[in-house]
């Protein structure tokens, strides 16, 4: 959606705002419990969730296909976050799944290969899009052709789910009344809709009020002052929002997500563990948040380069990483492996602040000749930066092995009775980041400069390390724990 976007000339403090359309992703605790809670006919656990959503998606994709971000952008982000409501339900459904089949000896390999089919996903979606769109390299596709095929993709992965997923197998779920925990859902989103009008409202007045006569002292443009504002103001819509829907659920007895939450923080070092996961893949993910716009617009790399090198070769590299990663885990163990993956994370996260300081063609690069496959072309051979090709090359290495370990880190978190909700607000607070970080990367973007905002993105990945440290006894105690303790 970036690409789309930086393509049809939305500045970056725009596009960073709209990465809040991924905002499902911090809230699919809150509607997990049901998909704990109740199973669909004839597929069984598990499966029949998973064919609604992925069928949902291709009919969403193909609506997003049909809309203009510029001409109709509040449908565009209305449909981009009913996108990402849909996805984010399928990934609680997956995790949910994978957290049931896999005893723990092999949640880091397990871990691994769940980086390597998203990756692969990404390799399609990110790398094989760009060169499709290339009006010069590439086929020259049209980006809504582009999403009405990976709507057709969804299809066929629905298809996939039906037929070949194996069942999981049947287990006691969480002893609550069907009508309460429906009752309580749509108290908790009638709560959530409050919230919301009560930001939309009040929230951007009030942050005027608050920072406005500071930030007009500064030497701030004016666009820059007001995205500040902004932010701020989502801030204080999320600070009435979640206590709004935490009350309702009380209130409304949403017993199998009050359940599933008693249940997580019932263990030894819940809390911690909550702030560490938001840490973790913090810097990460500030330095991803806005990286396609960073390497089209800033560095001024054509569509088929950033396609083939950030989104075919990177990724692929990342996929390697994972597997490296999973296979090291076996040796290293939980806690050392988070911590060393960790510090290659911060470590790659300088090289992008290397590539912003000396540009391109520091380094000799290659050429790859042009090539038609059916499926992807280049029209004409693509030289591919040295820099551009080292810099991400570690980074995706790094984050793959880091990934990988993170992930199993989640899964040994997970009590099997409540693997949907454990699972969906543990990844709700480790996309914090990856979701949060977008708006404010923008604006920092823009007002510090690309060089100073990777250097801190690498400082902001220093406190999960430290905390890290801290939590050693406690993360190793987990890699000794059975499935099921405490459940």
């Amino acid at each position: 959606m970036q690409a789309w976007l930086t393509a049809d000339g939305l500045d970056i403090a725009t596009i960073g705002f709209l990465s809040l359309v991924g905002l499902p992703y911090t809230f699919k605790f809150l509607w997990a419990p049901l998909i704990d809670r109740f199973e669909l006919p004839w597929l069984g656990r598990r499966r029949g969730w998973l064919v609604l959503t992925q069928l949902a998606l291709a009919g969403v994709l193909f609506a997003l296909a049909a809309t203009s971000p510029t001409g109709s952008i509040r449908v565009f982000a209305l449909l981009a976050v009913l996108v990402a409501f849909v996805s984010a339900s399928q990934d609680v459904v997956i995790d949910a799944w994978r957290t049931e089949v896999l005893p723990p000896p092999e949640r880091g390999l397990g871990a691994s290969l769940n980086v390597m089919g998203y990756r692969l996903a990404m390799i399609v979606s990110g790398g094989l899009a760009l060169i499709w769109t290339d009006p010069v390299q590439g086929d020259g596709r049209t980006w809504p052709e582009v999403y009405r095929l990976m709507a057709l993709l969804m299809v066929g992965a629905a298809a996939l789910s039906a037929l070949a997923l194996p069942r999981v197998p049947a287990r006691a779920g969480p002893a609550s009344a069907a009508r309460r925990d429906v009752v309580g859902f749509v108290a908790m989103l009638a709560a959530v809709a409050l919230g919301v009008g009560l930001s939309e409202r009040f929230a951007e007045p009030l942050a005027q009020a608050l920072v406005g006569g500071w930030l007009a002292g500064g030497t701030l443009p004016a666009a820059l002052q007001q995205r500040w504002v902004e932010l701020l103001a989502l801030m204080l819509g999320i600070a009435v929002t979640l206590p709004l829907a935490a009350w309702a659920a009380r209130r409304a007895r949403f017993e199998t997500l009050l359940g599933g939450l008693r249940s997580y923080f019932g263990q030894r070092g819940a809390t911690s563990f909550l702030l560490f996961i938001v840490l973790y893949k913090l810097g990460d993910a500030f330095a991803g948040s806005l990286m396609t716009p960073f390497l089209l617009k800033s560095m001024a790399y054509g569509p088929a380069e950033v396609g083939v090198v950030n989104k075919v070769f990177g990724l692929w590299l990342t996929i390697g990483g994972a597997l490296v990663g999973g296979a090291l885990m076996l040796r290293l163990g939980l806690w050392r492996s988070l911590f060393v993956f960790g510090l290659l994370q911060l470590v790659s996260n300088l090289g992008f602040w290397w590539l912003a300081v000396n540009g391109k063609g520091v380094l000799p690069g290659f050429e790859i000749p042009a090539f038609d496959w059916g499926f992807v072309k280049l029209a004409a051979p693509t030289p591919v930066d040295g820099g551009l090709l080292m810099v991400v090359a570690f980074e995706n290495l790094a984050s793959g092995m880091g990934t990988a370990a993170f992930v199993a880190f989640l899964m040994s978190l997970c009590k099997q009775r409540f693997a949907a909700t454990h699972f969906a607000l543990l990844s709700a607070f480790a996309s914090v980041g990856r979701v949060w970080v977008g708006p404010l990367a923008g604006v920092l973007a823009e007002s510090i400069g690309w060089p100073d905002f990777f250097v801190l993105s690498a400082v902001l990945a220093l406190p999960a390390l430290v905390m890290l440290v801290a939590l050693r006894d406690a993360v190793r105690a987990l890699d000794a724990a059975p499935p099921d303790a405490a459940s």
